[in-house]
């Protein structure tokens, strides 16, 4: 158990030597033994629903007091479907093929030496987020398949849905065999400790930031430890000319309103002023309940339409609000992404193969989409299970992070006695 009376310092580094301790024997146990431990977890979730829901339901009430809103509480909120499929995603993961030992590549050298990239965990990955308490079970789920320890530090909004999602999971990995202290959650909501996570190069080998814009900036100015993430979801979709209407009001209206506060959530609606039907999709936004911020020429198609300001297009409303313009083609469209957009998700809908192939080269997103919804931006939907997050960086790992996010390599050499000449 964690000392509460430790200084935040005190309290991550306790932590953080438990959590290498542990990450040494993960990174050892066979792919049986991680699903094992996987499956107890799940079950143990399922066994303590009730007890999880309850947690979660002091939680809504606390973030309805302090005025949360209703996106906010949406991704807050736990019943007993989302607890099941909490269980049933981490159940999944134990399915997945496992990533540690993989041989990249092998190749053999004219001296006989013989080499071989093998993956091997991270080690230990401290992840910081807000408001989903489902990130607790996922980010422990795929942080054990790869081989590696967490501590979770959640935001003090879900702190009580947490607390009930990890002593479950730590009691299933535990009586499974593997140590508790490969799942650690903070018990603190102290900001301080986040700050003493981002210092503790010492015993945390990379950082996963999953929140607002103000949570990741601050992860990415302070860390002294690298930095798995992506600061905006600022997502785009572009219906071209060629775009069949039909589909393109069906994918528009699910990118934006199927789930408001998700990353995926299309933000940005970019229409082709030789598109067929403009105010169809306007319209159609405006009758969902959706606040349109268009230029004007989208507001000359609804006197429902708002002025957009320069700040929208920079902005993610995490709610049913979409900020819309009219451009002249394919080049004006991939000129807004570029200059307004996140490399998040970026989708265009368009009949013509062609100019759709253009699109999926020249935008340089970490997820780009022909002819589908922006909220496919999942790493579930991808096949990869419980993702620990999207990245929009360049470098280890872009888009849905996994198993095979979490783990690096090593070089293995072989040798029949050879010598450097």
């Amino acid at each position: 158990m964690n000392d509460l009376t430790q200084t935040p310092e005190m309290l991550i580094a306790t932590m953080g030597a438990r959590a290498r301790r542990a990450a040494t024997i993960v990174a050892q146990a066979s792919t049986a033994q991680k699903g094992e431990a996987l499956k107890a977890a799940a079950a143990a979730i399922r066994v303590a629903s009730a007890e999880i829901i309850r947690a979660n339901r002091a939680d809504m009430e606390r973030g309805a007091a302090n005025g949360l809103s209703a996106a906010m509480l949406d991704r807050l909120k736990l019943d007993e479907a989302r607890v099941a499929a909490i269980a049933d995603a981490v159940a999944s993961v134990a399915a997945l093929p496992d990533p540690v030992g993989q041989v990249i590549d092998r190749s053999e050298r004219p001296n006989g030496l013989k080499l071989e990239r093998v993956r091997v965990p991270l080690g230990v990955i401290g992840i910081i987020y807000e408001s989903r308490p489902n990130v607790t079970a996922d980010a422990a789920a795929l942080g054990l398949a790869s081989g590696n320890a967490v501590i979770l530090r959640g935001g003090s909004e879900a702190i009580e849905s947490n607390r009930a999602l990890h002593a479950a999971m730590a009691a299933g990995i535990e009586a499974a065999g593997l140590p508790a202290g490969a799942v650690q959650l903070v018990p603190t909501t102290d900001r301080a400790a986040v700050g003493a996570m981002l210092r503790a190069n010492e015993f945390i080998d990379i950082i996963v930031p999953r929140g607002g814009k103000s949570l990741v900036a601050r992860v990415q100015e302070e860390a002294r430890v690298p930095v798995l993430a992506h600061l905006d979801g600022i997502c785009h979709t572009y219906v071209h000319a060629a775009a069949d209407p039909e589909m393109a009001k069906a994918i528009v209206l699910n990118a934006k309103m199927r789930r408001t506060g998700i990353c995926g959530s299309m933000e940005t609606l970019l229409i082709d002023r030789a598109y067929a039907d403009p105010a169809g999709l306007v319209t159609m936004l405006l009758d969902a309940r959706c606040d349109v911020r268009g230029d004007k020429e989208i507001a000359a198609l609804d006197q429902r339409v708002e002025a957009v300001s320069e700040s929208d297009w920079g902005t993610e409303y995490l709610d049913a609000i979409v900020s819309a313009r009219m451009v002249d083609s394919v080049d004006e469209a991939l000129a807004h992404i570029a200059q307004y957009g996140s490399h998040h998700t970026d989708a265009i809908v368009t009949e013509n193969a062609a100019t759709a192939e253009r699109f999926l080269n020249e935008c340089d997103s970490a997820i780009v989409m022909w002819n589908a919804s922006s909220q496919f931006a999942d790493g579930g939907e991808f096949g990869l299970g419980a993702e620990i997050g999207i990245s929009t960086g360049r470098l280890h790992a872009r888009g849905p992070v996994a198993l095979e996010g979490l783990t690096t390599y090593k070089w293995l050499v072989r040798g029949t006695g050879q010598t450097r000449p």
